[in-house]
């Protein structure tokens, strides 16, 4: 089992930044590719971000390309997501997530979430 607990959230103005952590415990020795996902009042849970376990291999969603980005550190069993130049539409509870390999369809674990509010 892991468990993953996010932090960082918010109340940030738009066009602010924002780090969001997410620490894994755990059965952390194995090798986790991990996941940013969002979910906004009324609205499904939608991808946000994905990075392999060496770093190597990112993936965004669109909305959220060349404004958020992001990272690990396997040493601290932590995940990041830098939100930089936030719009009121990136509003959302923001999950980290894990899964065993890259291409894997499904997430195996996932955190209770970090609230990100952005006024305009």
């Amino acid at each position: 089992q892991v468990q993953l607990v996010e932090s960082g959230g918010g109340l940030v103005q738009a066009g602010g930044s924002l780090r969001l952590s997410c620490a894994a415990s755990g059965r952390t020795n194995s090798r986790y590719t991990m996941g940013w996902f969002r979910q906004a009042p009324g609205e499904e849970r939608e991808f946000v971000a994905a990075i392999s376990w060496g770093g190597a291999l990112t993936s965004y969603s669109d909305s959220v390309k060349g404004r958020f980005t992001i990272s690990r550190d396997n040493a601290k069993n932590t995940v990041y997501l830098q939100l930089n130049s936030l719009k009121p539409e990136d509003t959302a509870v923001y999950y980290c997530a894990a899964k065993s390999g890259y291409y894997d369809q499904e997430y195996n674990y996932w955190g209770q979430g970090t609230q990100v509010t952005v006024s305009s």
